[in-house]
């Protein structure tokens, strides 16, 4: 990652996961499980977690909404794609709610905790497509 990179990851108020970010904390991770369940835990987690209040599920999209209303305010979007069966996607994009326009890395640390609660729960898949 160049300087440039470095430096827009911390001054920027958001953050968000690809296919192939230069970051490899960000890149998309894929997991041996349904659209269905990964929606499911992602839902249970935010419902169960007193830092999250959901706002949106859409299970057509395969998409959850929450905004994070202790500490730093935020906003998620969890996205869940089924690749292929037994293959599925789980990308996520913050947004800190700031006075400043940046958040000094708060988003990304968010996506890595989300997938560090993720990979507790489901079975990850290291080789993509």
């Amino acid at each position: 990652m160049s300087f440039r990179q470095k430096t827009a990851k911390y001054f920027s108020n958001h953050a968000e996961t690809s296919e192939n970010h230069i970051d490899q904390t960000l890149q998309t991770h894929y997991y041996k499980t349904t659209k269905d369940k990964g929606l499911s835990l992602l839902e249970n987690y935010f419902n169960n977690n007193e830092s999250y209040n959901i706002n949106a599920i859409s299970k057509d999209h395969g998409e959850v909404s929450a905004t994070i209303v202790k500490g730093k305010k935020a906003f998620v979007v969890a996205t869940v794609i089924m690749v292929r069966p037994y293959q599925t996607a789980i990308d996520f994009s913050v947004t800190t709610e700031s006075v400043f326009p940046f958040d000094l890395g708060y988003s990304t640390k968010i996506i890595q905790r989300l997938y560090q609660q993720v990979n507790k729960e489901l079975p990850i898949i290291n080789n993509r497509r």
